[in-house]
């Protein structure tokens, strides 16, 4: 069956993007999750992966043109249309229409910038196997290096690129990002923000937690490894959260057409500061079903991603609940906006020493203060209580997390 695979909406308030590079020819094989183009946003590079399993027919849109989302991008000749409801929980993406042509949603003058993205740098080129032959770890170092498959092709001038070629155009003088770019980032964050607090009725509480036996088995924990292998306290967070999310209902999932659609797996939004300000928070799939080391270590791969500038279009998307933390600026109380179309958040503030009450006597212990904002339109304040008190209780059984 033909189907076609169009532009997701990555965000609230996205509109556009532009197709930076494919990464799949007319004639291969895609598999379902598999990268199948690049996109440029104001967050970054965002792979779009496939919904379904099937073989590229047609590349419906070039390099270097921005389009609209909903655009088809490509024709696909899949097995059946069931991929689409597959689709990674949280994408977006507009419905599909078997046989529609790409003309319904034109693509936009590439000389303008969508709706709160920067424009690009300079003209776009065609597409990529008319310009240069990049090799594959050249193409691999340059993702990583977070440089545009546009701006390699210049530089190569028609050439074969080579890895060496990358860690030149990477050490070259680079112009400093332009108050333009950082306007339009700031513009896009306040725009999802203001809307979430138009639409979503939220409701705040706190809860301050006694951190002593997450932190005393963490110290125990990590005393034998290495650096590198060592937890953080964000990743026993996480996971804490995520437990909680799984079993209570009312705040995994998403609030659309006009009701609540629980999520039966916990995608955790992890926020993660974007270098110039800004921030995204990309999912830890599947964050209750994980031990701690494997967390670990996908969540240094998300934030080594997100520095770069590189993502996936399902973690961008997939998020079913969030935590978001600004301890280490110094902040004791963080109380966050929820991320439509997402019905709760945890804002975590800083590990500091307060006076306690244990054991009828005061002490000094490490405090963390939670707070959760509920949507009400799924859950109300009791219900909330019990969500941090859920939290509050697996930080302290850290060893059962």
């Amino acid at each position: 069956m033909r189907t076609q695979f169009r532009l997701p909406s990555l965000g609230a308030d996205m509109e556009s993007a532009i197709l930076t590079e494919w990464l799949k020819k007319p004639g291969e094989q895609v598999r379902h999750g598999e990268p199948l183009a690049t996109v440029e946003t104001t967050k970054g590079l965002i792979d779009l992966e496939s919904y379904d399993d099937g073989q590229v027919l047609e590349q419906l849109v070039p390099p270097g043109t921005q389009v609209r989302v909903g655009t088809p991008l490509a024709s696909l000749e899949v097995a059946g249309i069931g991929g689409a409801a597959q689709a990674t929980p949280g994408a977006q993406a507009a419905p599909v229409t078997p046989g529609a042509d790409a003309a319904e949603a034109p693509p936009l003058d590439a000389s303008r910038p969508p709706s709160g993205a920067a424009a690009p740098a300079a003209a776009p080129h065609e597409a990529t196997a008319t310009h240069a032959r990049i090799s594959p770890a050249a193409r691999r170092r340059a993702h990583e290096l977070n440089i545009p498959l546009t701006e390699v092709e210049r530089a190569a001038a028609g050439g074969i690129v080579r890895i060496d070629d990358i860690e030149r155009l990477a050490a070259a003088p680079k112009p400093a990002p332009t108050v333009d770019a950082r306007a339009a980032m700031r513009a896009t964050i306040g725009a999802a923000m203001a809307r979430a607090k138009r639409e979503i009725p939220h409701y705040y509480l706190g809860h301050a937690v006694d951190f002593g036996p997450a932190r005393e088995w963490l110290t125990l924990h990590n005393a034998p490894l290495p650096v590198q292998a060592r937890l953080i306290e964000a990743v026993l967070l996480t996971k804490a959260v995520a437990l909680a999310a799984a079993r209570l209902p009312g705040f995994n999932g998403y609030f659309r057409a006009g009701g609540f659609e629980p999520s039966t797996a916990v995608h955790v939004g992890a926020a993660i500061a974007l270098r110039g300000g800004g921030l995204v928070a990309p999912a830890l799939l599947d964050a209750d079903r994980k031990d701690l080391t494997t967390l670990m270590r996908e969540f240094s791969a998300l934030v080594t991603r997100v520095r770069a500038g590189h993502l996936r279009s399902g973690e961008f998307t997939a998020a079913t609940i969030t935590l978001t933390s600004l301890g280490a600026d110094g902040v004791d109380v963080l109380y966050p906006i929820i991320n439509p179309p997402q019905v709760a958040i945890v804002g975590a503030g800083g590990v500091v020493d307060r006076p306690w009450v244990r054991n009828d006597e005061v002490v000094v212990r490490p405090v963390v203060t939670l707070a959760l904002a509920g949507d009400h339109r799924v859950t109300d304040g009791r219900a909330g209580a019990g969500f941090l008190r859920a939290v509050a209780d697996l930080l302290a059984h850290p060893e059962a997390l």
